[in-house]
């Protein structure tokens, strides 16, 4: 049982001093005084009978305690906060709390909100995107009910649950009439060196596959032009240069289909990362959300089953090659 002395005042000035580092910004986020705030600290330190923060010049971090701590209270905080809407606000438009990385957002995500829409209408669905690190990181604190996309590498998804719904991989793109489309026969690891690349940031999974290609086909790094996570911007830049683009399937494939951009026959690796949704188990998912995923789910299947058949029927006995 929950001990009684516990307030929610002391769970909401840990969660922020957590979040900020810093007694006075938490203090002044929950308008209250920064006396009052190491007082409720201080406090809830007495009551679980360890020191949550390890203080310092520059600021406070949490302590191994205080990191056991904010891993229960951060998301029954936010379970809290939403039994208080839905009891308050019952007649309200449902929303659904999704955080969504790029290897989604241009084919499996578009559909499957589309089929929700049209088998739940009236809900809402608040989208937030980023890297993998920042999205699971705020799935682990309740902020998020659901991640999707190709996150599996991730380390943040310790202590998380990982549903894959199927296997995509990197692909390397060009536009069309690109002069190493035309020479592909030719390509070699000096033509790609030479090229310009377009590549997610660092300190992401997909950056990190990048890299390891690289590595693996001697060390040597190509010019990089364009650093984003940004589909539309990545799309239009190779589009209108020569440089060459590493991207999720997903996300290219209208364009291939349609001949705007071609893909070079390179295996940027071995096998495709699992593309797949994320929850955090300590917290229920609303009806918005389930049906969401039930969405999800068949829109993958769908996916799924039409790459096998398109291997099929271009299948002439060439695959993607290592360089």
């Amino acid at each position: 049982m929950l001990n009684a002395r516990v307030k929610l005042r002391h769970l909401m000035a840990f969660q922020e001093v957590a979040r900020l580092n810093s007694m006075a910004r938490a203090a002044q986020t929950l308008s209250i005084t920064q006396p009052a705030m190491s007082k409720t600290i201080r406090e809830l330190e007495e009551i679980v009978g360890a020191a949550l923060f390890a203080r310092s010049p520059s600021g406070v971090t949490l302590t191994a305690a205080g990191s056991m701590l904010l891993r229960h209270a951060g998301p029954a905080l936010r379970s809290l906060d939403a039994g208080f809407r839905a009891v308050h606000q019952t007649s309200a438009q449902a929303v659904v709390r999704l955080g969504a990385l790029s290897s989604v957002e241009q084919g499996l995500l578009p559909r499957a909100l589309v089929r929700l829409a049209q088998t739940l209408p009236g809900v809402r669905v608040q989208v937030t995107t980023g890297s993998s690190a920042y999205l699971l990181s705020r799935l682990g604190l309740g902020e998020l009910e659901m991640v999707v996309g190709r996150m599996s590498e991730a380390r943040e998804i310790r202590g998380l649950h990982f549903e894959p719904l199927y296997h995509e991989p990197l692909v390397l793109v060009a536009r069309a009439g690109h002069a190493l489309v035309a020479a592909e026969v030719d390509i070699d690891a000096a033509a790609l060196a030479e090229a310009a690349w377009v590549i997610p940031p660092e300190a992401t999974t997909l950056r990190e596959q990048v890299e390891r290609f690289w590595v693996e086909q001697g060390g040597w790094c190509p010019p990089i032009a364009l650093e984003t996570l940004s589909l539309s911007l990545s799309r239009r830049y190779v589009l209108a240069t020569d440089a060459v683009w590493v991207a999720p399937l997903d996300a290219v494939r209208e364009d291939l289909a349609a001949g705007v951009l071609v893909r070079l026959q390179v295996a940027l690796e071995a096998h495709g990362g699992a593309l797949g949704l994320c929850t955090n188990l300590s917290l229920p998912l609303s009806a918005g959300a389930e049906q969401l995923q039930a969405c999800l789910r068949e829109i993958a299947a769908e996916v799924s089953d039409a790459d096998v058949d398109d291997a099929e029927v271009n299948a002439d006995g060439q695959t993607p090659f290592d360089l």
